[in-house]
């Protein structure tokens, strides 16, 4: 999947410290300030005031959050022997981010001011910017450095460096939640009271203790036996059926089977050998269980371009998937899709939270299982569902599954190619 993206990177702040009787989240620090060579001033040392804010304060990882960063107070002063006149004054700074997330944010302001007499104190400004949650916990946010540019009769520069700032914003981000891929799958699909069936299963945590039992609807029969997870997840049963209620076989983690460690259930029939009467012949028709597979149309996605400068949403289309359901037994399935960062020119990187995506699934006539689209919002590296159907009696049917998709891109992402890969697991 071709796409495109952008990231950014930084240190931690000092420890919080309020200042009483100011607006939440106001702080003061110490400040540097270097005049721009030209104005031939010495440097300026004094407190500054500072307050950072953000417009999401519990952001999912892959969110965009958007920072504002406005400095109230600073030493600073106007670096010419004349007045400057309104709007040539630009800030632009960055902001530290600390705790679950370390990283520095870049923030910029318009040109606005009003007028500044000669020598007076360089009016406050705001800058803002944004920056993409990657961890999940509390994520802390401190004022950094930040530079005055003034653009009448010269182009001059006024740096301020911060000491010791401490912090003045948190957010809390929370993680995606993660797809429950286990799955299992009988040797066959049917024998004969106390047939001993070898089932395979996959997607469990390594080296876990895992229980297989059979199955009656949602109640578990007597037929069980406990396996341990090899390196990669895998397991290998060798399950006696001896319970003639068993229906489906199921695969769990822990103490009892849950929707989150456990699989859904694949279909077992247990077939009562009859005895005929003499001059009868009993006759026997067995419909044999298919498989649950899946096809894609195309495996590259080209997004929408973005302009340099404005960022936004790079819209797109994944290819249409088609699901066939040929197992005839109680077990849904459920389709899950994976993206990892998207790479671009110089190393640039986006985590890939920052794809989303809006399913559709529709169920082709005849088939016995509707079709749930998953829910719109961020794909990542944990996995989101595309689609799934329901356990029931009865389960099967061919679907077809399409999403579009939209990338956010910030502003001043460097031009170029970015790409990623979405993996898609049928389970």
């Amino acid at each position: 999947m071709a796409v495109l993206a952008a990231a950014s990177g930084g240190a931690l702040g000092a420890p919080a410290a309020a200042v009483e009787d100011t607006p939440p989240g106001q702080v003061e620090f110490p400040a540097h300030c270097l005049p721009p060579q030209e104005a031939g001033l010495p440097p300026a040392d004094g407190p500054a005031t500072a307050r950072i804010t953000v417009d999401d304060p519990a952001p999912r990882v892959g969110d965009t959050v958007t920072v504002t960063y406005r400095v109230a107070r600073s030493p600073a002063v106007n670096p010419l022997s004349v007045p400057l006149p309104a709007d040539v004054l630009t800030p632009a700074g960055t902001v530290v981010l600390g705790g679950a997330q370390s990283g520095e944010v870049t923030v910029v302001g318009a040109k606005r001011n009003e007028p500044v007499p000669a020598g007076a104190a360089l009016p406050d400004v705001t800058m803002t910017g944004t920056f993409t949650v990657t961890s999940p916990g509390a994520i802390t946010l401190a004022p950094g450095p930040y530079t005055l540019h003034t653009g009448h009769l010269l182009d001059l520069d006024t740096v301020c460096a911060v000491t010791g700032a401490p912090v003045s914003e948190r957010l809390t981000a929370t993680a995606l939640p993660t797809a429950n891929l286990r799955r299992v799958l009988p040797g066959s699909g049917y024998g004969a009271p106390g047939a001993r069936v070898t089932v395979t299963g996959a997607g469990f945590a390594p080296g876990a203790a895992v229980t297989v039992t059979g199955r009656a609807g949602a109640a578990e029969t007597a037929d069980r036996v406990a396996v341990t997870a090899d390196a990669h997840g895998e397991v290998t049963a060798l399950l006696p059926v001896t319970d003639r209620a068993t229906t489906a076989v199921v695969a769990y983690e822990g103490p009892a089977w849950s929707a989150q460690r456990g699989t859904g259930p694949a279909a077992y029939t247990v077939v009562e050998p009859a005895v005929t009467p003499p001059g009868t012949q009993r006759l026997t028709a067995t419909v044999e269980p298919g498989a649950l597979a899946m096809t894609q149309t195309g495996d590259a996605v080209t997004l929408g371009a973005v302009p340099y400068g404005d960022g936004g949403a790079a819209p797109g289309r994944i290819g249409t998937v088609t699901v066939k359901d040929a197992r005839g037994g109680p077990a849904g399935w459920s389709l899950v899709g994976r993206v990892g960062d998207f790479a671009g020119p110089g190393g640039t990187r986006i985590p890939g939270g920052s794809l989303s995506w809006t399913p559709s699934c529709t169920a082709a006539p005849g088939s016995p299982s509707p079709c749930a689209p998953g829910s719109p919002g961020p794909v990542g590296p944990d996995g989101a569902v595309l689609a799934s159907t329901a356990d029931a009696p009865l389960t099967g049917g061919t679907f077809t599954i399409d999403a579009t998709v939209a990338l956010r891109v910030p502003a001043y992402t460097p031009p170029g190619a970015y790409t990623a890969v979405l993996t898609l697991t049928l389970s």
